[in-house]
């Protein structure tokens, strides 16, 4: 499995890209931009403390939804790494989050159980995971 840096981080995106009814670049670039926004969600949490979850959950479940679990990790442990403590509890409350996420940049393989999560952000989510199964 090839190193996912920056550098190859859009070609690594296309060539995982499974989304039937796109038609166009333009989609898939626009699918891509979610990382940006949940990056935007979880700093805007981490500067005021306003969550958006709901926001970020279906945020997540789209990329999750194009990329599969396994790429979806590894491209937001590449994009996300400072704020993974914040991501993480999103994952595991959608049960999407890989034991292990291997070859991100210069990590080698990451071991996801060592991964924090912010205690306020599983609060938040347990009534709505809870309330959907």
């Amino acid at each position: 499995m090839e190193v996912l840096t920056a550098a190859n981080f859009m070609l690594y995106a296309a060539q995982n890209y499974e989304n039937k009814s796109c038609h166009s670049t333009c989609e898939f670039l626009e699918d891509l931009k979610r990382i940006k926004y949940i990056k935007k969600l979880i700093t805007r949490y981490q500067q005021t403390g306003e969550l958006r979850e709901r926001l970020i959950l279906n945020h997540i479940i789209v990329l999750n939804n194009v990329f599969g679990p396994t790429h979806l990790a590894r491209m937001l442990f590449l994009k996300m790494a400072d704020q993974m403590q914040f991501v993480k509890p999103f994952l595991v409350a959608l049960s999407i989050l890989p034991d292990k996420v291997y070859n991100v940049e210069v990590s080698g393989v990451i071991d996801t159980d060592t991964v924090p999560m912010d205690v306020e952000i599983v609060k938040t989510l347990r009534p709505i995971i809870g309330s959907a199964r």
